[in-house]
């Protein structure tokens, strides 16, 4: 059967024409996915009509209003009941639909997936997961940004939700977590991260591996990398920047020893291999683990292929029922 995937066509920076152009990437990729388009009925059907749709499991959802980039998610959540991003996720809390995306206002999508969504049961604190680049594949840091300011308990679930989306999604059995920290050792760290260290290596069976300082982080230290969202906001960004910082680093150094147009393009295909694993295109988006159900966060400057990356990602956390294992890992 397929899953269904509600979009926010209007959702992002280059909406609804680049989130439609993926959403039909997404289609095409796959041959079990049906998707939902969410907005205002006139201006999605207006950009679908520049693209060939014949046979493809395409639907589209009114809703009346948009939420803006950079409105206040409190006053667009309440104020904007017809929001796309409301009705695309009522639809998912109805039933209708298997999961929802949306690259727009991430703080209005994070409160209303809470408002509309729920948290599941035992469920504190839901939190953003991250991709981060390692010399052996890539690490998810968790929290990214729900949380600026966490308690111990919350990052013992943080760290409970990270381990179960890395072994269902990315296949990981046994998948590794480790607490940032300022040090390595036992005791290390101000009295919240001294305190999530004793919880979590109280956890029976759970494969917790310690501290780890952020010099370990690119060294693959743990599958899965526990903070609060204030730190892990900055250490994704930290590794978002290496993608601009480094090539006028690299520029300024190929001038200053005037090489040659070979070598240069030698270093440009290097640089544009290592650095690949730090563009978010090849990760799509997110979820918003914690909630009762499936809602997936995309980049802003979502392009085509990060849509449709994110749509694929919606629907494999669908099919691989993250939302029932985090439940019952935390029952547990």
């Amino acid at each position: 059967m397929a899953v269904r995937v509600a979009v926010d066509a209007v959702g992002g920076d280059h909406a609804p024409e680049v989130v439609i152009e993926g959403a039909i990437q997404a289609l095409q990729q796959s041959d079990d996915l049906h998707v939902v388009l969410v907005g205002p009925e006139d201006t999605v059907r207006a950009a679908l009509a520049a693209h060939d749709t014949d046979g493809l499991a395409l639907d589209v959802l009114d809703a009346p209003e948009v939420i803006e980039m950079g409105e206040s998610p409190t006053a667009a959540v309440k104020g904007k009941p017809r929001s796309s991003i409301h009705v695309g996720l009522g639809a998912h809390k109805q039933g209708a639909v298997d999961a929802f995306t949306s690259a727009g206002n991430t703080g209005a999508m994070m409160a209303a997936s809470l408002f509309i969504l729920g948290r599941l049961p035992g469920v504190s604190r839901p939190a953003l997961p991250g991709y981060f680049p390692t010399t052996k594949s890539f690490s998810i840091v968790i929290d990214v940004g729900a949380n600026v300011d966490s308690k111990p308990e919350h990052l013992v679930q943080f760290a409970q939700m990270g381990q179960v989306y890395t072994e269902r999604i990315f296949q990981r059995e046994g998948a590794t977590v480790g607490l940032l920290n300022v040090g390595e050792e036992p005791g290390k760290g101000n009295d919240a991260a001294k305190e999530a260290y004793d919880l979590l290596d109280a956890l029976d069976g759970f494969p917790f591996v310690g501290n780890m300082e952020g010099r370990d982080i690119m060294h693959h230290a743990a599958d899965v990398i526990v903070c609060d969202g204030f730190v892990g906001n900055i250490v994704l960004k930290l590794g978002e920047s290496l993608t601009t910082v480094l090539p006028q680093l690299i520029g300024a150094e190929i001038q200053r020893q005037g090489l040659g147009a070979d070598e240069v393009g030698l270093i440009k295909r290097v640089f544009g291999n290592v650095t690949k694993p730090f563009n978010y295109e090849e990760y799509g988006g997110v979820p918003l683990l914690g909630v009762d159900g499936i809602a997936v966060v995309g980049h802003g400057g979502s392009s085509a292929r990060a849509v449709a990356t994110m749509i694929r990602r919606a629907a494999e956390c669908a099919r691989q029922d993250v939302r029932g294992a985090i439940a019952a890992a935390l029952a547990s």
